[in-house]
């Protein structure tokens, strides 16, 4: 039974009016109304009927490009060379390059599926999912099942930085290996000598946070040495500064942080400094990503560098089908070790 105008109204408790309103953006509507349109649209998976129908998604000059956060540099760095990308040498229905819009999840699941089900709605010609998805049996057969219609309405699929979507076979898929990553900078430390490691970890739910702590523990694993404490938390330096805290707390001799990403190991150095400790002296600190900052941090972090301009620029050709994925559609991306100065060895 096809969703209509008036079925979405209904469920939202407001005129059709306000719904085509919400949905064409012509008109200001309160915010908790607008999520509560959006919110129904997405539940009802409401696709627009009508003449608009008609038209293939290859014609449309709009490219969907969802982040977690623009204002995180992982984000940005792909988001703008995939739009570089995009605008290579495509065309629209009017000879002009595609629109690409960035769609800011701010890391909620249900604010993602909404801009799936939106992008659908508008015919996108591609749609780009950037960084790591949440771990919730539930949301990824939601994801699938959007993606699926996407690509059965002719719209590309690409991951970045994000592993294929369980049960989807539609999508083209950059992924980054976070495991092999994470065990070469736990391999280094223990080469340093280092046996007592703590581990400011990203949220628990997210996929790029299980790999990583997946690779520190198979290294640990690997050389027989005991696993230090694990804090979660954000993607954000405020989360590194409160891990170390605990971190500390609930070993106070350890020699080497690993943080989630260099955003974090920021905040785990200015906590330790604030507590008289040096890094790499007292405490080694490593992070993950080498974003542009972490070069010029002091002591320039040691990290795992992932090719986030390159997957960009990959992500946004094979979107507009200038590139061809490789068989099975699924691309391992590897990260390279960057020693550098925040980590030595261990005084002692």
């Amino acid at each position: 039974m096809t969703v209509t105008l008036a079925d979405v109204a209904a469920r939202a408790r407001v005129s059709p009016a306000t719904v085509s309103r919400v949905l064409n953006g012509n008109y200001p509507v309160a915010e908790s109304t607008r999520e509560r349109v959006l919110r129904a649209v997405d539940e009802l998976d409401y696709v627009l009927n009508g003449p608009a129908s008609s038209l293939a998604a290859a014609t449309s000059d709009l490219v969907g490009v969802l982040v977690n956060d623009i204002a995180d540099p992982f984000f940005g760095i792909m988001a703008s060379a995939a739009q570089s990308a995009i605008g290579e040498g495509a065309s629209g229905r009017g000879g002009g390059e595609k629109l690409a819009v960035v769609c800011n999840t701010g890391g909620s699941p249900a604010r993602e599926l909404t801009y799936l089900t939106l992008l659908q709605r508008q015919r996108a010609a591609a749609v780009i999912l950037m960084g790591g998805s949440l771990e919730d049996p539930g949301h990824l057969a939601a994801t699938a099942g959007k993606l699926a219609k996407l690509a059965e309405a002719g719209t590309r699929v690409v991951l970045c930085g994000r592993p294929p979507v369980p049960g989807d076979a539609n999508a083209a898929a950059l992924a980054f290996d976070n495991r092999t990553g994470a065990q070469r900078l736990t391999e280094h430390l223990l080469g340093l000598g280092h046996r007592r490691i703590g581990y400011a970890a990203g949220p628990a739910d997210r996929t790029t946070t299980r790999h990583r702590l997946e690779g520190h523990r198979a290294a640990l694993a690997e050389a027989g040495v005991a696993e230090g404490p694990t804090v979660h938390g954000a993607y954000d330096r405020e989360a590194g500064y409160t891990a170390t805290a605990e971190l500390l707390a609930r070993d106070p001799d350890l020699t080497a942080v690993v943080a989630a990403n260099d955003t974090v190991a920021l905040g785990v150095c200015a906590a330790l400094r604030e507590r008289g400790l040096d890094i790499p002296g007292d405490v080694s600190v490593a992070g993950f990503d080498d974003l542009p900052f972490s070069v010029d941090a002091v002591p320039a972090l040691t990290t795992v560098r992932l090719p986030l301009h390159e997957a960009g620029i990959r992500a946004g050709r094979l979107a507009m089908g200038t590139e061809e994925p490789l068989a099975g559609g699924v691309e391992t991306v590897p990260g390279e070790l960057v020693v550098r100065g925040s980590t030595g060895r261990p005084r002692g």
